[in-house]
């Protein structure tokens, strides 16, 4: 479990397509710093398992099914990278609860920038569309937002100048797919109530 407050802007160091999967090496000294084989971190969005720990470097096995719904398998050497360790029972939860599981993409439409922060209009998959309201909690590349507005296949948020600098979301370009999140309370209240398809 994650809560969406990126702990480091990691980089790609090696992309190693396997048959049916890919095998990533990431660096980020901070996330690695407590590491251990089988620990979990949070890569744009997306939980991953540590299989190997070299210095600063981690390498995570990624799966066809997490190649299919996420943006992951467009990273390349050198790519930015969002991080997250998962949260322990004493930490605070500054963003909201993130699973790391990505229920698809979105593509960024448009950047509209203010004195003080930037407002990003994302693409919204049909199938998520019922579960993003405006005010409520998104996840947008391992990044808790509030949404500003909400249309029938689109969303804003507005980033402050921490997020647009410690963050990809910073220099995500207009066009550039994103990894989406939306709120699992949100899902199972859905399901208990009898809604869910």
């Amino acid at each position: 479990m994650f809560t969406g407050i990126v702990e480091e802007l990691g980089e790609v160091v090696a992309v190693e397509p396997q048959t049916d999967a890919v095998r990533l090496r990431v660096r980020g000294p901070l996330v690695v710093s407590d590491a251990r084989h089988g620990a979990s971190i949070a890569v744009n969005g997306v939980c991953l398992t540590v299989v190997e720990l070299d210095g600063d470097d981690f390498t995570a096995d990624v799966m066809r099914e997490t190649l299919d719904r996420s943006s992951l398998g467009a990273l390349r050497p050198g790519s930015p990278v969002n991080l997250e360790r998962p949260v322990t029972l004493a930490d605070r939860l500054g963003g909201h609860l993130v699973q790391g599981h990505v229920d698809g993409t979105g593509v960024v439409l448009e950047r509209t920038p203010g004195e003080h922060w930037e407002v990003v209009r994302v693409s919204l998959p049909p199938a998520l569309a019922r579960y993003v309201v405006t005010k409520g909690s998104v996840t947008v590349d391992g990044v808790s937002l509030t949404v500003v507005d909400v249309g029938a296949d689109w969303f804003t948020v507005s980033l402050v100048p921490t997020t647009l600098a410690v963050t990809t979301l910073g220099r995500t370009p207009v066009g550039g797919t994103v990894n989406l999140e939306v709120d699992v309370v949100a899902k199972y209240v859905e399901k208990l109530i009898g809604g869910a398809p």
